[in-house]
C-alpha cells in the first residue's frame, strides 16, 4: 500500500510541478502557495470533519501541527527553486530526498536491506539523470540560490515526511489532513506578512492554482497517510519520482524531446520501483 501511495503522490506532484514554474513567476511565490493551499484545505476539510471522531494517539495532532510548519517552509524553498532554476538542476536536488528518509527508517530501527538501498539509490540517479539532462526550463536565475533552495527543499520534505508519518502511525491520518494544511498555511502567510509580499494571487490564475491545490492534497495526503502502513519510508522514496513524472509528462503533452538515453533511465527507474514492490 505505501508503494501505490507513493505512486499516486509523484504523479499528483509531477503534475503540479509542470505549473509551479510559470505560475510562481507570473503570480509570486507566496501569492501561488497561499492560494494553492487555501484550495487544498477546502478539499480536505470534510474528509477531516468526518475523521475527526476516529481513535488516535496523543501526539497526532502536534506531530500533525509540526509537519504542517515543516511542510509550509519546505513549499517555500521550493516554489523557489523551481521559480529561478531550470528543471534538470532543481529537480535531482530536491528528488534526493528520499536518501535521508530511508536514513531516518534506518535509525528508527526499521530494517533495510543493501538490495533496498541499492534501488533507491537508482531511483535517484536515474531521477537526476532525466532531469539534469532535460532542456527543460528556462535555466533563468543565480545557479548557487537555486541549488541552495532546493536543499532546504528536499531536506525540508524529508523531515516533513519523517514527522507527518509518525503522526499517522498515531491513528487518526484522514482527520489530520486539514490541521496539516492549515499549519502550513498560517506559516506561509506568517512569513509573507512578515516580509511584506503580495498574497494576492490573480483571477487569471485561479483556476490552473485549485488544480495545483487539489494536485498537492492528494500527494501530502497520500505520503503522509503511508505512516499507517508497513514500510512507510517506500512512499517517500517513490513520491520523489515527481521529477521523473514532470519530465515525462513533458514529453508527452509538451512535445519536449527524449532522448534514447532518457528513456532508458526511465525504464530502469521503474524496474527498480517493481523492486521495492516486491
Amino acid at each position: 500500500m505505501a508503494l501505490l501511495l507513493g505512486l499516486t503522490a509523484a504523479l499528483a506532484w509531477g503534475i503540479h510541478d509542470l505549473c509551479v514554474r510559470q505560475v510562481s513567476q507570473g503570480t509570486g511565490i507566496f501569492a501561488s502557495l497561499l492560494a494553492v493551499l487555501v484550495f487544498g484545505t477546502i478539499l480536505v476539510a470534510p474528509v477531516s470533519l468526518w475523521a475527526w471522531d476516529h481513535p488516535r494517539g496523543d501526539m497526532a495532532l502536534p506531530l500533525g501541527l509540526a509537519s504542517g510548519v515543516l511542510f509550509g517552509l519546505a513549499a517555500i524553498a521550493h516554489y523557489k527553486a523551481f521559480s529561478i532554476g531550470p528543471v534538470r538542476l532543481v529537480a535531482p536536488i530536491i528528488g534526493a530526498y528520499p536518501a535521508l528518509s530511508v536514513g531516518w527508517a534506518v535509525y528508527s530501527g526499521t530494517p533495510v536491506s543493501g538490495l533496498q538501498w541499492l534501488a533507491v539509490l537508482t531511483i535517484i540517479a536515474g531521477v537526476g539523470y532525466v532531469a539534469r539532462s532535460s532542456d527543460h526550463g528556462d535555466g533563468a536565475g543565480t545557479t548557487g540560490s537555486a541549488i541552495l533552495w532546493s536543499v532546504l527543499a528536499g531536506s525540508g520534505f524529508a523531515v516533513t515526511f519523517a514527522v507527518g508519518q509518525a503522526a499517522a502511525a498515531e491513528g487518526g491520518e484522514l482527520a489530520l489532513l486539514a490541521p496539516t494544511r492549515i499549519a502550513a498555511f498560517v506559516t506561509v502567510l506568517t512569513i509573507a506578512l512578515l516580509g511584506r509580499v503580495p498574497i494576492w494571487a490573480g483571477s487569471a490564475q485561479i483556476k490552473v492554482l485549485a488544480l495545483m491545490g487539489f494536485l498537492d492534497a492528494i500527494a501530502l495526503g497520500s505520503v503522509l497517510s503511508a505512516g499507517s502502513f508497513p514500510n512507510p519510508e517506500l512512499a517517500s522514496v517513490l513520491a520523489a519520482t515527481f521529477g521523473l513524472i514532470t519530465v515525462l509528462l513533458a514529453a508527452l503533452f509538451l512535445r519536449e524531446r527524449m532522448t534514447a538515453a532518457q528513456w532508458a533511465a526511465v525504464m530502469i527507474v521503474f524496474v527498480a520501483i517493481g523492486y521495492l514492490a516486491l
